[in-house]
This record gives C-alpha cells, sequence and structure tokens, in this order.
C-alpha cells in the first residue's frame, strides 16, 4: 500500500467522524477523570478507568451506527471492540504516566498526574481509532485496500 493510499485511507469522512465522536466522548471522559482525581480524590489508575469505562459503551454505539455506518451485530465485533479499548487503554495510560512524571519531575504529583491523564487521553484516542477502524468496526470496502 503507497503513503498516497494509506493517507485517503486514514483521512477520510470516517476520520471526521470519528474526531466529533472523539469530541463528545473527551468532554464527558474528561469531565468523569478530573472529576474523580480532583474532586472525589480517586487515584490515576481508578479516576482514568472509570472514565474509559463510562465513555466506552457510548463510543460503541456511536462509533459503530455514526462514524463506520456498522448495522450488523456479532459477538465478534462486541469483543475485538473490548479488546481494542482495553489495549489501547493499558499502553496508552501505562506510557503517558511513567513519561510526564520524568518530563515534569520537579513539579507536584498532582499537576503531573493531572497532565499524564491528558497525555493519557490523546494516546488513547490515536491507538482506540486505529483499532475501531482497522479491527472492531473493518468493513469489506477497507478489505485488501
Amino acid at each position: 500500500m503507497t503513503a498516497v493510499k494509506l493517507k485517503q485511507l486514514i483521512f477520510d469522512p470516517v476520520f471526521f467522524k470519528f474526531i466529533l465522536v472523539g469530541l463528545l466522548n473527551t468532554a464527558i471522559g474528561s469531565a468523569v477523570m478530573f472529576g474523580l482525581y480532583n474532586l472525589a480524590g480517586l487515584g490515576y489508575w481508578a479516576s482514568s478507568v472509570l472514565s474509559c469505562g463510562a465513555t466506552s459503551i457510548l463510543s460503541f454505539f456511536l462509533n459503530k451506527y455514526f462514524t463506520f455506518g456498522v448495522k450488523e451485530w456479532s459477538l465478534r465485533m462486541i469483543l475485538v471492540f473490548a479488546l481494542v479499548i482495553a489495549v489501547s487503554y493499558i499502553t496508552a495510560y501505562s506510557v503517558a504516566k511513567p513519561f510526564i512524571h520524568r518530563l515534569l519531575r520537579n513539579y507536584d504529583e498532582r499537576l503531573r498526574d493531572n497532565a499524564a491523564m491528558l497525555t493519557g487521553m490523546g494516546l488513547f484516542t490515536a491507538i482506540n481509532y486505529l483499532g475501531q477502524r482497522f479491527a472492531a468496526f473493518k468493513r469489506k470496502k477497507y478489505e485488501g485496500s
């Protein structure tokens, strides 16, 4: 696959629909995650995993129908979606925390955790998009492109 084809495949209208859904999920997820961390006093992992869990259900339905236009249902699709969410979450937040904590080592832990959660959200979105697009909600027209 050429670089041009790859660019067209990733940055088409589906990508922009995914961004719209992502903005809604980010607004809800941010409120949940930063609220749990800063107001309820939960830690980094509890706040981020509860936020991810809360927005994953909304994400499934919005991405399935609105973003990717997939009408069929299957147990495989649900399992792949859940696996993509889990892999995206573990990868993004596991990378973000040590990276940001090292980068901002001279700052307060609360600031470092908030910055790490924000970074984790960005990484999660990128990894999740690729997984949802090419695994969970893959359609026939994307195969062999």
